[in-house]
């Protein structure tokens, strides 16, 4: 006659969802990753007004300096993590049904580490010939 779960406890309710010190660990990587792109985000504006009116050859001999190869790969790896912190936030606040917020953060993953991959290996292969 009554649902069973109209009588559970809020602390019933909750269980299985995980626990709080998981958002902890979410919140930090979130504040750590922000914190990193400061000098990344400078260091590639000022790369890009450098190398505003130059060809390809010139880019591909900034790419090539290992310092440059390196804060590029730190650049992009850094910054799509980041973006898959902050959308993650979004589609679990915003996203109501628990399997579609499931999915679409499963999706949201994979498209970022997915692009952070492509755009470090694209690098690799334009700085190094790999």
């Amino acid at each position: 006659m009554f649902a069973s779960h109209n009588f559970r406890s809020p602390l019933g309710r909750a269980q299985g969802l995980g626990t709080a010190k998981e958002g902890l660990h979410h919140w930090w990587a979130q504040r750590l990753t922000a914190l990193a792109l400061i000098p990344l985000t400078v260091w590639f504006v000022a790369a890009v007004v450098g190398l505003v009116g130059s060809g390809f050859e010139e880019f591909v001999a900034w790419l090539s300096a290992p310092c440059n190869a390196t804060a590029m790969i730190l650049f992009l790896g850094v910054s799509f993590h980041h973006a898959q912190l902050g959308l993650q936030v979004v589609v679990e606040d915003y996203v109501g049904h628990h399997g579609w917020r499931i999915g679409t953060i499963i999706v949201v993953k994979f498209m970022c580490y997915g692009l952070a991959a492509l755009g470090i290996v694209s690098s690799l292969i334009v700085s190094f010939g790999v």
